[in-house]
């Protein structure tokens, strides 16, 4: 009886001790959600308030009257709307377009057993040594002799270029992890090489390519140097550069500068929370191999 009552005695100590651990841990991570969270609420809090409560009493708390009127001022006086247009159209034409040709690059390195296979791949992996600032005057001379300066090809083509070192890493490792017999099934089958990539391969790789997808999309929609220097029109800027322009020389109006500021975060919580699954999946793909 007294060997019964003092192992249900550990028992429970056991698990109020794990019921501790578990709660603390909880306590914890929430208190670190809050502290990333809270820099989201306070921009939105920023956008709808006034200048007097921005530099006044009211700096992090609760709108005392909500300001729409900066939203409507962003996009009217500010541009909001072409500048996030142009991002837009930046953003998404150099996501296509290095995953698509990184992906038959990586393909090509990974599978495929030619002379120079490892020579080319260290060669892409040498882009990523290579700083921004060191190619911003070559770029621009590059860009004014191709005659696409001040034009939004100006920034699709060195995105692309900067994205595609990073997109061969990713998949040329991604690649490897994958069995080849599904490969060789089709080659039997019929198939050529072309139609095993598009059919076989490339369906399997959504996980690296939504990771590396993420990547350059944050990336490419925070880029604010080359934006700067290769672009000079008004219809042609990016969201960064027009919220940047949207600061006066001698006097501000910083709610329609947080209205901005609002929407260019909300397209990256947006795509991360639409693509959070793949990216986990790209990271445990190579954990179990069939």
């Amino acid at each position: 009886m007294f060997l019964r009552k003092n192992k249900y005695n550990r028992t429970h100590y056991t698990m109020r001790k794990s019921r501790f651990w578990v709660y603390l841990i909880m306590g914890v991570l929430m208190i670190y959600a809050i502290i990333q969270i809270f820099p989201l609420i306070w921009l939105l809090f920023f956008s709808l308030k006034n200048e007097k409560e921005i530099f006044g009493d009211n700096i992090i708390g609760f709108p005392w009257n909500f300001v729409w009127q900066n939203y409507l001022q962003a996009f009217k006086g500010g541009k909001i709307g072409i500048y996030f247009l142009n991002s837009v159209i930046v953003t998404f034409s150099t996501v296509l377009i290095s995953g698509f040709f990184a992906s038959m690059a990586s393909y090509a390195i990974a599978r495929m057993k030619w002379k120079y296979n490892r020579r080319v791949f260290n060669l892409f992996l040498i882009g990523m040594m290579m700083p921004l600032h060191a190619s911003l005057l070559p770029l621009l001379l590059i860009l004014k002799k191709l005659g696409i300066y001040n034009t939004l090809w100006a920034l699709i083509i060195p995105y692309s270029a900067f994205a595609f070192p990073m997109a061969i890493l990713v998949f040329t490792g991604f690649l490897h992890s994958l069995p080849k017999e599904f490969e060789e099934a089709s080659l039997l089958d019929g198939c050529n090489i072309y139609r095993t990539f598009f059919r076989i391969v490339l369906p399997l790789m959504k996980p690296a390519i939504a990771t590396i997808s993420i990547f350059t999309f944050v990336s490419t929609w925070n880029e604010l140097m080359f934006a700067v220097t290769f672009i000079n029109k008004q219809e042609y800027k990016t969201l960064t550069v027009g919220i940047m322009s949207m600061v006066g020389q001698y006097s501000t109006n910083w709610g329609p500068i947080g209205a901005g500021l609002v929407f260019a975060t909300l397209p990256t919580l947006l795509i991360y929370m639409l693509m959070s699954n793949q990216v986990q999946k790209s990271f445990t793909s190579g954990a179990v191999k069939g």
